[in-house]
């Protein structure tokens, strides 16, 4: 391991700042540059490898990104690093070459990825419960081949487990008819900062990167040798100011995902469309849902798809669908979608497990920019690979494959675009680079936060897995608490191990917005919905004195951080499930009536009750009922199913 990097590492010439420029610094530059090498559109996580390994290879490099980075799939992902099993099966199913490349391929950027940022990713056990004995050899022989594909990449060896060590593991799982499990390693990560992470290196390297930039159109110039039209940079606007200006570019790379038919079409009208997007829904649940430190993959689900369970961040994520949809930059979550995994995840688990709806704490849709490839004969095979497709008048487009193997798709994207504009640049130079955070960053550092600076452990290990080597500088500007411990770092809620510091980093991170902060910054809104609602009014006055936000503003942020929950976070199915139910058919005076005796039960003004609170109660009057059937009656109640019962459920009873 050690050797590949220092291999890789030297051969970049370019040299690297210490800190990568504010927001208005490369925007200035953006503008005053007469012409870039290589201008990149789109800030997901191929668009930021491409910028990154342009600039990398001496090329100067320019980035825009209309949203925030990260802020379409690549934030929205199921957060594996991994080769893809069910690929392989495929390939050896149907004795497909293609597939069998492609998996090799995604196993070695897993590794790569795994390397060059410690901090953010690590291996993670998955458990393939089997449930006939044919199945047994079946997919072990299967996993057996995953683990040779890796070869000397191989994470650490899959190996069997009896049911009685299975139920260990997972207790929750279906006992009968269980035969045991299988366990193998893939890579785990944080997503949206990873991807940060690949942009703030890239500007580190030099790269003008921008985000809320959007390019409203290409500029063409008349190429006098062939008499041929050639894209040669955009026009965009500064989306926070509105200001608009033209950046020059030898080369522009359309790396937009789901969007890429739409920049394609700046380019020509007539193009016929290559992406095929499909929708991939997850839901968050409470961590008791997976084995500890361990995932669970069901590899055939009720209707064919494969379904993770994976524990993440604390939390357990579970998915993921797969159903064609529209391409929207606010993809919406469906009840249909969060049901669909909820059964699959009752399914799995033992009867005496109660799977509430309330449970739940937040959903999302990922839109995966599938394409059909427009050189290959048959339109109709969508190719999970990746496609560099390059247009008459020269706009190099990357599109298709994964997360996993960004850093091969922007390596070829750019040896496309030297090639055909016959830019003067070496090779890649990305494998074993490290990126923004790992240089500094060990296993232990997290025991030196807590020493020095005086911070909880769980909010030292949080830190230390998120910036890396850079957590010093976030633990430097954590404010007092005033209490005997921790010495310093506030919460923004107390059951995650976010503080407030981290909003002003954040700011210094290119975050603009309020939904920057609590969905990529930090991933509070991915974990819990009501959480990341109930933090937002801080983090607001905090960007707000960051950026000098004014009164209106700081509400209009506010609104559209609700807004943002609401929809694409899964709040309003939540909520929904509260209110739509059945109407509420009581007088007036009987709802004051009531709201009377909800008060009585919920003492301490919570906003619901509880079994205890029940309890309680009831033993005031001297009343007995057994706890399963108080459990029943309440679950009864309780619509939403989240454990406690609102005060219109009390009402519709």
């Amino acid at each position: 391991g050690t050797f590949v990097r220092v291999q890789a590492a030297e051969a970049v010439t370019v040299p690297i700042k210490n800190h990568f420029p504010t927001r208005e610094e490369q925007i200035s530059v953006l503008q005053t540059t007469s012409e870039f090498d290589v201008l990149v559109i789109g800030g997901g996580a191929t668009g930021c490898g491409c910028a990154l390994d342009a600039a990398t290879r001496g090329l100067k490099t320019a980035l825009l990104e209309r949203d925030d980075f990260s802020s379409g799939t690549s934030s929205r992902s199921t957060k594996l690093i991994h080769g893809g099993v069910r690929y392989l099966q495929k390939a050896i199913m149907k004795l497909d070459l293609e597939q069998y490349k492609m998996v090799k391929e995604a196993l070695e950027e897993r590794a790569n990825l795994l390397e060059i940022a410690p901090h953010l990713s690590a291996p993670l056990p998955i458990m393939l419960p089997v449930y006939k004995w044919w199945q047994l050899p079946y997919y072990w022989f299967g996993i057996k081949l995953y683990d040779l594909v890796a070869g000397s990449q191989c994470l650490k060896s899959s190996y069997v487990l009896s049911k009685s060590r299975a139920l260990e593991h997972f207790p929750m799982l279906r006992k009968d008819e269980l035969v045991g499990a299988i366990v193998y390693y893939d890579g785990q990560h944080n997503d949206a900062r990873m991807n940060l992470a690949i942009a703030l290196t890239a500007a580190r390297y030099g790269a003008a990167t921008a985000n809320y930039t959007e390019v409203l159109r290409l500029l063409k110039t008349m190429d006098p040798a062939s008499g041929k039209q050639r894209v040669c940079g955009v026009r965009c606007r500064d989306v926070l100011t509105g200001q608009e200006f033209d950046v020059k570019a030898k080369c522009v790379i359309n790396a937009t995902g789901p969007f890429t038919d739409s920049v394609r079409k700046m380019d020509d009208q007539e193009v016929p469309n290559i992406c095929q997007p499909s929708a991939g829904v997850h839901i968050v649940m409470p961590g008791y849902y997976s084995p500890d430190n361990m995932g669970l993959l069901d590899p055939a689900t009720s209707d064919g798809r494969v379904i993770f369970f994976l524990p993440w961040e604390k939390m357990t994520i579970a998915g993921t669908t797969d159903s064609p949809t529209d391409v929207t930059s606010h993809p919406i979550p469906t009840e249909e979608d969060i049901n669909f995994i909820l059964n699959e995840v009752r399914n799995y688990l033992s009867a005496d497990v109660e799977v509430r709806r309330g449970d739940v704490l937040a959903a999302w849709s990922g839109i995966r920019p599938l394409v059909t490839d427009p050189n290959s004969k048959d339109t109709q095979s969508i190719s999970r690979n990746h496609v560099v497709t390059i247009s008459a008048s020269g706009l190099v487009t990357i599109a298709g494959g994964k997360w996993t193997t960004y850093r091969a798709m922007a390596q070829d994207a750019i040896d496309a675009a030297i090639q055909a504009h016959n830019l003067k640049a070496g090779s890649s130079k990305t494998i074993g680079l490290q990126l923004q955070g790992a240089e500094d960053w060990s296993p232990t550092l997290y025991i030196r936060l807590v020493q020095d600076y005086g911070l909880e452990s769980e909010v030292a290990q949080h830190l230390a897995s998120t910036y890396g080597g850079k957590a010093f500088e976030v633990a430097k500007i954590a404010q007092v608490t005033g209490k005997r411990w921790p010495v310093v770092g506030k919460r923004l809620v107390s059951e995650f191990p976010y503080i407030e510091a981290e909003v002003v980093y954040g700011v210094k991170e290119y975050a603009r917005t309020a939904v920057d902060m609590i969905s990529r910054r930090t991933r509070l809104a991915f974990l819990n919905v009501q959480a990341a609602e109930e933090a937002l009014p801080r983090i607001v006055d905090i960007m707000g004195k960051e950026l000098n936000w004014s009164e209106q503003k700081k509400k209009e942020e506010l609104e559209a951080a609700r807004r943002f929950l609401y929809y694409e976070m899964g709040y309003k199915v939540k909520s929904d499930q509260l209110t739509d139910r059945s109407e509420i058919s009581l007088a007036p005076s009987d709802i004051e009536r009531y709201k009377k005796r909800f008060h009585m039960f919920d003492k301490d003004k919570k906003g619901f009750i509880t079994i205890l609170d029940v309890q309680r109660v009831l033993e005031s009057i001297s009343v007995q009922i057994a706890e399963n059937t108080l459990h029943e009656i309440l679950n009864e109640v309780d619509l939403n199913k989240n454990g406690q019962v609102e005060l219109n459920e009390f009402l519709q009873v």
